[in-house]
C-alpha cells in the first residue's frame, strides 16, 4: 500500500526500492509468475493512455514498481538533486534488460531507450555545467557537452520511432522539438570551448570556423525554443552574446591580424562525446536497500543469490555482445552514409521505360481537344494580321503629317520667312492638325510598348507549340523525345554487381538484428531456479559455465556476422569505385529526363495562358485599330483644309507683289530668259528677261 501511495521524496524512493527487493524474494519462492499456480491478476493504469492493465505475473507488479522507481529518481533530479538522474537511468536500464516489454507500451524497448537517453543526457548537463564553473579544459569540457548530444540523439531517434510517437500523441512534438533544440544548443557549446581550444593553440583559422558552426547551431536552437519559458530563452540570448562575441572577435582578428586559411568544418577531427555518468545499477537483493528478507524461511537464501549472480552473468553477456554490435553497426551506418547509396534508387533504369504519369495526364487532357496546336496558331496569326493594320495605319497618319509639315515649310520659304531650325516642326497649320499629331503620338507610344509584349508572345508561342505539338501526337513520340541511358555489357555488369553487394549489406544487417532478438529472448526465458535450489553452493560456479554454454553457439554467428562486415564493405568499396562513371552517366541522363519533363508540362500548362493573352491582344489591337482608323479619316481630312488653307496665302500674297516699272529696250546686250516654272517670276507679272538689258534690271535680280 505504500509503494502504491508513494510520497514525493528520497524516502518514496527507498519505499520502492524495499517493495521491488521483496517482491525478487517472494517470486523466488513462490510460483506467481505467468501461468503459474499461485499467480494473481496485477493491474496498473498505463502513464500515456490512462488505460489499466492486468497480468497475472508477479514480474509486471515489479516492472512497474521499477518504472515507478524511474520516473520519481526523474521528478527529484527535475527539483534538484543532480545524482538522481543516474538512478532513474539504472531503474530503467534494470527494467529493459530484464523484465519483458510487452507487458504494456508504456514499457517498450523504445520507450525504456528514449527514457535511459534523456536521463542521462539530463545527468551529463549536470556535469558539464560542474566542468564550466570549474574552469576544465576547454577540449574536456567540448567532448562532455558532445557527450550530452550523443545521448539526446539517441532519444530523439527513440521519439521518431512511429510506435513511440502513436504511443505519446501530441507530446511527442513537443519532447522531439526541446530535445532537438538540446541537441543544437549542447552542439553550439561543444564547438565553442572547441573555439577556445583552438584560440589556445594559436590556431586562429579554427577558432573562426569552430564559432562559427557554434552561432549556427545555436541559431538553430533559438528557432526551435519557440514557446519555452524564459528562463530559457534568457539562457539562450546570454549564449548568443557570449558566441557572437566570440566569432566576432575572432574573425575581426583573423581578417586584420593573422590572415590564416579558415578551413571547412568537415576537414577537422569531429569532437567525440566523453561519457562520464553512467546508469546506477539496481541491486535487488542488498540487504542495505530491501531490508530482511520477509521470506527467508520459505526458500534457502543462496539459491536466491545464486539466481541473481546468474541473472547478472547473462546481463554481463548481453551487454558485451551488444557493445560489439553497437561499434560495428555505427562503423556501417557511417559508412553508408558516405557512399550516399539508396538501395532502392541506385538502379531507376525501371523509370525510363514509361511516360511518367503527370505526363501522361498531360498528353490524355490533350488527346481529347485536337485542335490545340491549331487554335492557339490561328489565334496568333489574328493577332499578327490586326497588329498590322494597326501598323499601317499609324504609318500612313505619320507620313501625312511630315508630309503636310513639307508642305507648310515650302509655303514659309516661299514667303520670305524664316523657316524652323532643322530637325524640329513647325507649329501646326490647324488645331485640328495639332489634335491629330498628339493623338498620333500617343497611339504611336501604346503601340510601341505593345509591340514588345507581342514580340514577347510569339516568342513563348514559338518556345512551346513544338512541345504541344509533341504532346498532342502519339505516346511512341513522346516515349521517344524523352532521354534514356544508353549502357554498355560492362556498364550493366558494374550495376549489377553493385546491387547484389548491397542486397548483401541489407541482409547483414537483417541476420545481425535477427541473432541480436533470439539471443535476448534466450535471456529473457532463462530461468535456472529450480536447478538452484537443488544444486551445492560449491557447484554454483560450474552449474554457471555449464549453463551459460547454451549462449555459445548464438555468439559465434553473431561474430561471424560481425566479422563478414569489413569484407562485405571492402567490396562495396571496390563496387562503389567502379560505379562512379556510372553514377554520374545516370545522373546526367536524370537531370536531362527530369527538365525535359517539366518542360513539357509547362509548355501544357503555358497553353491557357497563351490562348488568354493572345485573346487579350486580339482584344487590345481591334480597340486600337478602330481608333486608329477613325484618327486616320480625321488626318486625311485636316491635312486637305491645311492645304486649301495653303493655297489661300499663296494666291493673296502674289496679288499682294507690285508690276515691275517698264525701261527702255537696249537691244545691244540681249540673253536668251530661262525657262521658268509657274510659281517662279512669271507668277509676279515680271517681263520677259529677254526684252532687257542687264543693266537696267533692279539691283536684286542682276543675280539672276
Amino acid at each position: 500500500q505504500s509503494a502504491v501511495n508513494v510520497p514525493r521524496d528520497f524516502e518514496g524512493c527507498s519505499t520502492l526500492r524495499k517493495y521491488f527487493g521483496q517482491l525478487h524474494y517472494l517470486q523466488s519462492r513462490i510460483p506467481m509468475g505467468s501461468e503459474q499456480e499461485a499467480a494473481v491478476p496485477i493491474a496498473w493504469t498505463e502513464i500515456f493512455s490512462g488505460k489499466t492493465v492486468t497480468h497475472e505475473d508477479i514480474k509486471y507488479e515489479q516492472a512497474c514498481i521499477l518504472y515507478n522507481l524511474g520516473a520519481l529518481h526523474s521528478m527529484l533530479g527535475a527539483m534538484d538533486k543532480r545524482v538522481s538522474e543516474e538512478c532513474a537511468a539504472g531503474a530503467f536500464t534494470y527494467l529493459r534488460d530484464h523484465f519483458p516489454h510487452s507487458y504494456s507500451v508504456d514499457m517498450s524497448h523504445q520507450i525504456l531507450n528514449l527514457n535511459i537517453n534523456l536521463m542521462l543526457g539530463q545527468a551529463q548537463e549536470c556535469l558539464l555545467e560542474k566542468s564550466m564553473l570549474d574552469n576544465r579544459k576547454s577540449f574536456l569540457v567540448a567532448r562532455i557537452s558532445a557527450q550530452v548530444v550523443d545521448y539526446y540523439k539517441e532519444a530523439c531517434r527513440a521519439l521518431e520511432n512511429s510506435e513511440t510517437a502513436s504511443l505519446l500523441g501530441k507530446i511527442q512534438k513537443d519532447w522531439k522539438k526541446l530535445v532537438q533544440m538540446k541537441i543544437y544548443y549542447f552542439a553550439a557549446v561543444a564547438h565553442l570551448h572547441m573555439g577556445k581550444q583552438a584560440e589556445e593553440q594559436q590556431k586562429f583559422g579554427e577558432r573562426v570556423i569552430y564559432f562559427q558552426s557554434a552561432l549556427d547551431k545555436l541559431n538553430e536552437a533559438i528557432k526551435l525554443a519557440k514557446g519555452q519559458p524564459e528562463t530559457v530563452q534568457e539562457a539562450l540570448r546570454f549564449t548568443m552574446d557570449v558566441i557572437g562575441g566570440k566569432y566576432n572577435s575572432a574573425k575581426k582578428d583573423n581578417d586584420f591580424i593573422y590572415h590564416e586559411a579558415v578551413p571547412a568544418l568537415d576537414t577537422l577531427q569531429s569532437v567525440k562525446g566523453a561519457p562520464l555518468v553512467k546508469a546506477l545499477p539496481v541491486n535487488p537483493t542488498d540487504p542495505a536497500v530491501t531490508g530482511p528478507d520477509i521470506f527467508a524461511k520459505l526458500v534457502p537464501m543462496a539459491a536466491h543469490e545464486a539466481s541473481s549472480l546468474y541473472s547478472e552473468e547473462k546481463a554481463k553477456l548481453l551487454r558485451d555482445v551488444m557493445a560489439k554490435i553497437e561499434a560495428k553497426n555505427e562503423v556501417l551506418d557511417q559508412f553508408m552514409d558516405s557512399m550516399q547509396l539508396d538501395p532502392e534508387t541506385v538502379d531507376n533504369l525501371d523509370m525510363y521505360s514509361h511516360i511518367p504519369p503527370i505526363l501522361m495526364e498531360k498528353c490524355a487532357a490533350l488527346s481529347v481537344r485536337p485542335d490545340t496546336v491549331k487554335n492557339l496558331v490561328q489565334s496568333m496569326q489574328v493577332l499578327s494580321g490586326v497588329f498590322t493594320d494597326v501598323e499601317a495605319s499609324l504609318k500612313e497618319i505619320r507620313d501625312l503629317l511630315e508630309e503636310d509639315e513639307a508642305q507648310e515649310r515650302k509655303l514659309q520659304e516661299l514667303l520670305g520667312k524664316v523657316p524652323p531650325p532643322q530637325g524640329s516642326s513647325p507649329p501646326p497649320t490647324s488645331p485640328a492638325l495639332a489634335e491629330v499629331s498628339k493623338e498620333c503620338s500617343k497611339y504611336l507610344e501604346v503601340h510601341e510598348k505593345a509591340s514588345f509584349t507581342n514580340t514577347e508572345l510569339h516568342k513563348a508561342m514559338n518556345l512551346h507549340i513544338g512541345n504541344l505539338r509533341l504532346l498532342s501526337g502519339p505516346l511512341e513520340q513522346v516515349r521517344a523525345a524523352l532521354p534514356s541511358p544508353t549502357l554498355t555489357e560492362d556498364d550493366k555488369q558494374v550495376l549489377q554487381n553493385l546491387k547484389r553487394i548491397l542486397a548483401k549489406v541489407q541482409e547483414m544487417r537483417d541476420q545481425r538484428m535477427s541473432l541480436e532478438q533470439q539471443l535476448r529472448d534466450m535471456i529473457q526465458k532463462d530461468d535456472i531456479t529450480t536447478s538452484l535450489v537443488t544444486t551445492d553452493r560449491s557447484e554454483m560456479k560450474k552449474l554457471f559455465e555449464e549453463q551459460l554454454k547454451k549462449y555459445d553457439q548464438i555468439k559465434v554467428y553473431l561474430e561471424q556476422n560481425l566479422a563478414a562486415q569489413e569484407n562485405v564493405l571492402k567490396a562495396l568499396t571496390d563496387a562503389n569505385v567502379k560505379y562512379a562513371a556510372v553514377r554520374k552517366a545516370l545522373a546526367e541522363v536524370e537531370h536531362k529526363w527530369n527538365t525535359t519533363v517539366q518542360t513539357l508540362v509547362a509548355s501544357y500548362e503555358a497553353y491557357e495562358d497563351l490562348m488568354k493573352k493572345s485573346q487579350e491582344g486580339k482584344d487590345f489591337y481591334t480597340d486600337l485599330e478602330g481608333k486608329a482608323a477613325k484618327l486616320l479619316e480625321k488626318a486625311r481630312a485636316a491635312c486637305q483644309a491645311a492645304e486649301a488653307n495653303r493655297q489661300q496665302i499663296l494666291e493673296k500674297e502674289m496679288k499682294k507683289q507690285p508690276p515691275p516699272r517698264p525701261t527702255a529696250p537696249k537691244p545691244a546686250l540681249q540673253m536668251k530668259p530661262p525657262e521658268l516654272d509657274a510659281g517662279g517670276l512669271d507668277a509676279m507679272d515680271l517681263p520677259p528677261l529677254g526684252s532687257l538689258v542687264l543693266s537696267d534690271l533692279p539691283e536684286e535680280l542682276r543675280s539672276l
